[in-house]
């Protein structure tokens, strides 16, 4: 190959990635309410998913390290004492946040009364035939 043969190829190379990159740097459309939903309920169970694991491996430790001390003590040897380590929590069961949130009590939720206090009465003297008629 020539020197000019291999600058066009150089060239030719450089266009082309240009072109892909052009291509790859496109805008996608925003991601619908339901992909957003889909993909925070996906997020909530692997962290949930993540601290089932942690629990489990953390009542392994310590049914591995309760072990050893049980078969120094058949062999007659001294066992080391136990180190302080925090409690395994359990998680417990997997709550989605959408069903958390639709099964708040009414009362929680704050949609039973209107915000702030009552500057007025609810109702007025006039009676409800009068009313009616004002509006003819």
């Amino acid at each position: 190959m020539t020197k000019r043969s291999m600058r066009l190829a150089s060239i030719s190379i450089s266009l082309v990635a240009a072109a892909i990159a052009t291509q790859a740097t496109a805008t996608l459309p925003p991601p619908s309410d339901a992909a957003v939903a889909q993909a925070a309920e996906a997020k909530a169970k692997a962290a949930w998913a993540d601290k089932v694991g942690a629990f489990q491996t953390c009542r392994s430790m310590d049914r591995t390290a309760e072990a050893y001390r049980q078969s120094l003590k058949g062999a007659g040897k001294d066992a080391p004492p136990a180190m302080p380590t925090p409690p395994c929590t359990d998680p417990g069961p997997y709550v989605s946040p959408a069903t958390a949130s639709a099964s708040k009590p009414l009362e929680a939720s704050g949609a039973h009364s209107p915000p702030g206090q009552a500057v007025t009465p609810p109702s007025t003297k006039v009676p409800a035939a009068e009313m009616t008629d004002a509006k003819k």
